[in-house]
Formats: C-alpha cells, sequence, structure tokens
C-alpha cells in the first residue's frame, strides 16, 4: 500500500487555514474586479488610472511579502498571522471615507500590505501541515479556497455594483474581514523550529538574496509574466463584458472557472508528484494562451464560458504547480522564504499587469489587448524550457539511467 495514501492531509488545522485562506482570497476578488469600475464612475478617471488603483494593492502586498519571507520565522508565524488579520480588518473600514483618487490609492496600497503578510503566513503555515509526499495534491487542495473565491468573489461583486451599490460591497468585505480573525483562532499555526545558526541566518544580511531564495527564483520568474496576462482578465474583465454586450454570460465566468478548477486541482497535484513538473507546465501554458485567443475573439455567452473553464486548466493550474515545486525545490527552514519569492513575483506581475495591459487599451482595444497577451503567454514556454524545465528533463533521464 503507498505510505504517501496513508499520511493525514485533512486535519482540523489545514481545513482552518484554508477557510481563511478563502475569506483572503474573497475580499481580494470582490475588490480586484470591482475597483477599477468605481475609480471610473466615482473619479471619471483613465482605464489606464483605473487599473492602477487596482495594481496598486498589489504593489503593497509585494511590499510586505519581500520583509515578511525574512522576518517570519523570527517573529513568529502565529503572531504575525494574527496582527496581519486586525490590520486587515481595519484596513477594508478605511475604504469609507475615500472621497478621491488620491486617497483610494493610498488606501489600497495599505490594504495590500496587510494582505501581503496574511498570504504568506497562511501559505507558509499551511506547507509545514502539508505531508512531503503529498505537497503537489495539499497545494492543489489548498489552493481550491481561493478558487472557491474566484467564483463567488467577481460574481458577489458585479452583483453588488450592479444591483446595491460600492458602500454595501465595502460593507460585506468588512463583515468578511471580521469573520475571518475568529476563525483562525482556531488554528494551531506550525511554528518553525529552526536551528540557532538557521536563526541567526534569517535575522542577518540585507543583499538581494537574504529576501529572495534562489532555488524558488526559476520557476517563480515565469509567474512574474503569466500574471501580467491574467490581471488584464481580473482587472478589466467587467468592463470589457458590458463593452460586447455578455454582461449576463459574464457573471459565470470565474464561477466556470471555479469548477473547472475543482476538477482539475486534486488530479494535476498527484500527477506533478508521480510524474513531475513537465507532464504538467507546458500544457498549462499553452491552454492559458488558447484561453485568451478565444477571450479575445468571444461574441457568444459560450464562447466567452469556453474561455472561462481553459483559464482554469492554463494559469490555475499553473499557479497551484509552480508553488508546489518552488516549495519541494527549497530548504526546510527556507520555505517561508520561498514562499514569500513566488507570491513577491506573482504579485509583482499582478501588480504591474493592470497598468501595462491598460496602456494597451486606447491603441488596440481590449479584444487587442487580449490577442496580444495570448501570443505573449506562449513565448514564456521557451523561458521555461531554459530556467527549468529542462533541468527537470535532464534529472529523469539521468534517474532512469541509473
Amino acid at each position: 500500500m503507498n505510505k504517501a495514501r496513508l499520511t493525514p492531509l485533512w486535519t482540523k488545522d489545514f481545513l482552518i487555514i484554508c477557510l481563511a485562506n478563502f475569506f483572503v482570497a474573497l475580499i481580494f476578488y470582490l475588490l480586484m474586479t470591482t475597483l477599477a469600475l468605481y475609480a471610473v464612475e466615482q473619479f471619471s478617471t483613465s482605464q489606464s488610472k483605473a487599473g492602477f488603483a487596482s495594481s496598486i494593492f498589489v504593489i503593497g502586498a509585494l511590499f510586505s511579502r519581500l520583509l515578511t519571507g525574512k522576518y517570519i520565522e523570527v517573529i513568529g508565524r502565529k503572531r504575525l498571522l494574527y496582527s496581519s488579520f486586525i490590520m486587515f480588518f481595519i484596513a477594508t473600514l478605511l475604504y469609507f471615507p475615500v472621497n478621491n483618487l488620491g486617497l483610494l490609492l493610498v488606501v489600497r496600497f495599505l490594504h495590500g500590505i496587510t494582505f501581503g503578510i496574511a498570504g504568506t503566513a497562511l501559505s507558509t503555515a499551511v506547507m509545514d501541515l502539508i505531508p512531503d509526499q503529498r505537497k503537489g495534491e495539499g497545494t492543489g487542495y489548498f489552493s481550491l479556497s481561493v478558487t472557491a473565491a474566484t467564483a463567488l468573489g467577481p460574481y458577489l461583486g458585479l452583483f453588488l455594483t450592479r444591483y446595491s451599490s460600492f458602500e454595501m460591497l465595502f460593507a460585506v468585505c468588512a463583515f468578511f474581514s471580521a469573520l475571518n480573525i475568529i476563525v483562525i483562532l482556531f488554528a494551531k499555526i506550525p511554528e518553525a523550529y529552526l536551528t540557532e545558526e538557521q536563526m541567526q541566518e534569517m535575522k542577518r544580511g540585507f543583499k538581494i538574496y537574504d529576501f529572495f531564495e534562489k532555488r524558488a527564483l526559476p520557476i517563480s520568474m515565469i509567474m512574474i509574466l503569466l500574471g501580467i496576462a491574467y490581471s488584464g482578465v481580473v482587472t478589466f474583465f467587467n468592463t470589457y463584458s458590458v463593452e460586447i454586450e455578455l454582461r449576463d454570460a459574464a457573471s459565470f465566468f470565474f464561477v466556470v472557472y471555479a469548477l473547472v478548477l475543482f476538477v482539475s486541482r486534486p488530479l494535476t497535484g498527484r500527477l506533478l508528484d508521480q510524474r513531475g513538473a513537465n507532464i504538467v507546465i507546458y500544457p498549462s501554458i499553452i491552454t492559458f494562451s488558447l484561453s485568451l485567443l478565444l477571450l479575445s475573439q468571444a461574441r457568444t455567452g459560450s464562447f466567452l464560458l469556453v474561455s472561462g473553464a481553459l483559464l482554469a486548466l492554463g494559469f490555475g493550474t499553473m499557479m497551484s504547480c509552480a508553488q508546489a515545486i518552488v516549495v519541494k525545490e527549497s530548504p526546510k527552514h527556507r520555505v517561508g522564504l520561498a514562499t514569500s519569492t513566488f507570491f513577491i513575483c506573482m504579485d509583482g506581475g499582478t501588480g504591474i499587469g493592470p497598468f501595462l495591459t491598460g496602456m494597451l487599451v486606447p491603441f488596440v482595444g481590449f479584444r487587442g489587448m487580449y490577442l496580444t497577451m495570448a501570443a505573449f503567454v506562449l513565448l514564456t514556454i521557451i523561458l521555461y524550457y531554459f530556467v527549468h524545465g529542462k533541468n527537470v528533463a535532464l534529472k529523469k533521464q539521468f534517474s532512469r539511467a541509473a
């Protein structure tokens, strides 16, 4: 009998952390998919600046992850997680008095900082709860908490902005944030057990590799590029669906995305554990590119929803499998740093993405922007081959020869 199957995965603490991660991601998607529209309607700003109102949140997250990854084990995961959840709640309350674009950018940046700390602490803690033999599978299941938020967040955001008000949207975010503070109290947060030498290593130094795990960088660089393309979908999809008169079908886009991920992620996670990265990553990149191509040409609701399904098999699969890869490649006492490195890179792409893709829209339109991103994503296959894929293939050949 396979010993990996006997190692417990579905513990109480694992489930609670998954639930807490769901609430954090839900608030992220509620705001990420509506803030561009909010900025345009409330402050009459351009699409590029509206995109920046969304992306500056991710820039704040990137900034905080940079420090969190280095000092999480020094400060303590539990202490950092609890304090970040309280600050996250306070940040949701700051949206109510916003009355100009400049103040909105400040609030978004501060909210992003708290999001980055909470997300890094949650992901680091859960990696200690997942058995080593089931990292791909466990990470896939943990990522489903974000998948559920991906389905509910945009749908709820579209519903609230269409039938209620932005004030109600902010109130819902504040409620879920307060609820999450209660939820996390029931979980036992695993702390890292570091030697004195390892602890001193984490404390000292201000060189570039003191803030990044170099073994996590190759695959994380791919996520920068894919994050840019994905941000164009998340940020401008609401506006695009109105322009092409498919708003009703668009409300189910992320629901389809989530449903496909619920089926595919556990399967692709196991495939990663058993057969290696390449058999999962190459098809994922191609499928992501195809989803953007279909999105750029969508003229019917069914076409739009097929694009959502392919987005799940492409970017959705890539995100969870890439996270599992960086943890597997990194030393155990630097898992927190590896996790933050992964999210820094993905947040970096997602953060700058709305601004860059928003700059394309006035020249080529939304369809042209998504078509350009499809070609952009397809080209990342070349980079993946040189930074990671080639090494995976060589290791496989070597193991067969041995």
